[in-house]
């Protein structure tokens, strides 16, 4: 099995990543291919001819774990060849894989979905593996996925830390919280975090519990990357940068909402235009307004320090989005929470795409995300809470 690695430098991997791209790179002796793509590059203008788009047929509780999110990368690469490429941005703390499907029809504009970078947070990575299956399943039958297709490169990373996932575990497994070990805000109380690593170089030491609250301080890591797998997606957004970097959308369980880089900080790292604070609540705005996820505005100073969101605006000045699935009685962070209605909550998250992805262009230039994506019946679907009621 033959694997790509980003590391610390991105140019002498350039190439290489762009050639793994054009032939997939996972396995060397690819098994038979069903070519089920074989549609021209033109954009489809005949919305009569087109039927409506179909959902993945998911199953209620098959989940994905490490081996199961690689077969079935290796699956849709199979399936859709002229579509798809699949390759390794790097290794885990453990030596395990951390997998990237390319989705796209010759695409111009860029953008990076990413999951389960906390590895308790199960139905992040299922939300991108879900995309992905929906897009590729409609690409060339449906009017909107084929012209997001034309549109768009779409790299998704459905497990980021494929460890943690191992572990049904926040950590990889140096204990370091991956999502506080990005460069910026680094290492900060305010962001609840300490800059540690492990100590002594052998005991890992998590997180801290404030006795008689629910406050957690999480491990940042000694120093900004110091982590292997903050390392490689930090490579793969390096290599995006060249590529039209449109938006980025790092998925999460379970607070129930969606919010942009943090504009309350105490040292101005970086700064929000009026102009790029628009946009970014307009997106927000819709996701309220046509979804069961709520906008969520920082209320305080010094929130998120060392996430991945925060870093990816600073580096790259492009929109950048925090999006926590599920709802608030799902949280797993006191307790590894609940696994559930899978199918359902896959339908929640497909509206936040879709909308992100019809806009693509419109989020490059930094303009009014105002195309509204037409989506397929049922979804969104009818919030739980009030099917309970």
């Amino acid at each position: 099995m033959k694997m790509l690695s980003f590391g610390f430098k991105i140019i002498p991997v350039f190439l290489l990543i762009s050639t793994s791209i054009m032939t997939g790179c996972i396995d060397d002796k690819k098994t038979e291919v069903i070519k089920e793509n074989s549609f021209s590059e033109k954009w489809i203008d005949e919305p009569s001819i087109l039927p409506e788009s179909i959902l993945p047929d998911w199953k209620e509780g098959l989940y994905h774990d490490y081996n199961a999110t690689k077969e079935k990368l290796i699956e849709l690469n199979n399936r859709y060849p002229n579509l798809t490429s699949i390759f390794s941005i790097g290794k885990s703390v453990q030596g395990r894989d951390i997998m990237c499907i390319r989705i796209s029809n010759n695409g111009r504009y860029s953008c990076l979905i990413d999951g389960c970078i906390h590895g308790n947070e199960w139905e992040a990575t299922e939300s991108c593996l879900y995309l992905a299956d929906y897009l590729l399943m409609n690409f060339g039958r449906n009017k909107t996925v084929t012209n997001i297709l034309n549109t768009s490169e779409i790299y998704i990373v459905p497990l980021f830390n494929p460890d943690g996932r191992e572990n049904d575990d926040r950590f990889n497994a140096n204990g370091i919280d991956l999502n506080r070990n990005f460069d910026v805000y680094f290492g900060r109380i305010l962001g609840r975090s300490f800059p540690l690593g492990k100590l002594f170089g052998i005991i890992k030491i998590p997180g801290i519990k404030i006795p008689g609250t629910k406050i957690i301080f999480t491990n940042a890591g000694r120093y900004p990357f110091s982590e292997p797998e903050t390392r490689a997606m930090r490579g793969l957004m390096e290599y995006l940068s060249f590529r039209n970097f449109s938006f980025y959308i790092n998925c999460h369980t379970a607070v129930h909402c969606i919010l942009g880089p943090s504009d309350k900080v105490y040292f101005p790292e970086y700064t929000i235009t009026s102009r790029e604070k628009n946009v970014i609540d307009d997106v927000k705005n819709w996701v309220a307004n046509n979804t069961e996820y709520e906008a969520y505005y920082t209320k305080k100073k010094g929130f998120g320090g060392g996430t991945a969101v925060n870093w990816c605006f600073k580096a790259f000045h492009i929109p950048s989005f925090t999006f926590e699935i599920l709802s608030k009685d799902y949280e797993p962070m006191l307790g590894h929470g609940k696994h559930d209605h899978l199918v359902h909550w896959m339908k929640t998250t497909l509206p936040v795409f879709l909308y992100l992805l019809v806009n693509i262009k419109n989020l490059y230039s930094w303009s009014t995300p105002d195309i509204q994506p037409v989506l397929p019946e049922g979804v969104p679907p009818i919030p739980l809470s009030f099917l309970r009621e």
